[in-house]
Formats: structure tokens, sequence, C-alpha cells
């Protein structure tokens, strides 16, 4: 059972990526649902749930600082800026940020497993760049990646030789 403030982070993340969609089709939001619910499920807190289902509100919609922070706390909006791509940013120090913050890891590493789950319904060419950014990028961000992305690999029409 969700508590009060974990049901008001949803609705406002629901509210800000609403008329927004997966490739697959369905509303995003089930996105970071998804993501907030692994996390759950492996024991982190609520703090870790949030930044989950805010994950993508500063880089894909009209979201605002000062609103995550409200509902979430200067945790999540610290490990949310640091999940957000800015303009110009480079991978390495992206990674490092992350990587800097056990909040940003947990979430970043709930986000690519469910993306990487999920890729099937995305274009070959999607599909391809994405399991190369994540043999180069996140391999060691969670045990059950390398799995995923081996699942993925094998819907390729050529697949990668990642062995």
């Amino acid at each position: 059972m969700h508590s009060e403030r974990y049901a008001a982070a949803y609705e406002y993340a629901a509210r800000k990526h609403e008329g927004q969609y997966r490739k697959g089709g369905e509303p995003y939001i089930t996105h970071p649902a998804a993501a907030a619910e692994i996390l759950r499920s492996r024991g982190y807190n609520e703090d870790y749930q949030i930044t989950a289902l805010f994950h993508d509100l500063l880089e894909d919609t009209d979201a605002a600082e000062q609103e995550i922070e409200a509902i979430g706390g200067k945790d999540v909006l610290k490990a949310v800026k640091l999940l957000t791509k800015q303009k110009g940013y480079v991978m390495s120090e992206y990674v490092a940020g992350i990587k800097s913050d056990p909040m940003a890891y947990a979430v970043k590493a709930a986000d690519r497993l469910h993306n990487l789950r999920s890729a099937v319904c995305a274009d070959e060419s999607f599909r391809r760049r994405y399991i190369v950014e994540t043999l180069e990028w996140y391999m060691d961000f969670s045990p059950e990646i390398p799995e995923a992305v081996k699942k993925l690999n094998e819907t390729l029409t050529e697949p990668l030789n990642i062995e």
C-alpha cells in the first residue's frame, strides 16, 4: 500500500507526463511507475520510489525544481537533477554524477532495466543503439541488466556479438 505522499507524487508525475506515450503506445507514466515498482520490490524506501516517478520530469516536461522539492524533498530533487541530461552533456560526467549518489544510481538501474525489458516494441535501430549504450555505460548498475541486454539482443535480426 502506498502512502499519501507517494500518491501525491504519482498524481503529479502523471499530470506532468499527460499526453506523452511510450514507443509501444502506453501512457508514459507507466514507465516511471514501473521503475518505482522495481525499487519497491527490492525494499528501497519511498524517497527512491518517488525519485523513480520523477526521474524524467525535468528532461521531458515543464515540471519545476521547486515543485519536485515540495513533494519529494531535497534528496529527491538532487537525485532527479543528477538523472537529468543537460543540453550538451558529456556521457562520462553524466554517469559519474549518477554513480556519486546512491538514490540516483538505484533509480537509473531500475530505469535502464525497465527500458531494456520493454524495448522490444522499438525499431531495430533503436534497440541496437540502446544495447550498445548499455554495454558501454550501465552493465554494472544492476545484476539483472546483463541478462536483459542478452534477451533484447536476441530480438535483433543480426544480434551483436556481446559474449
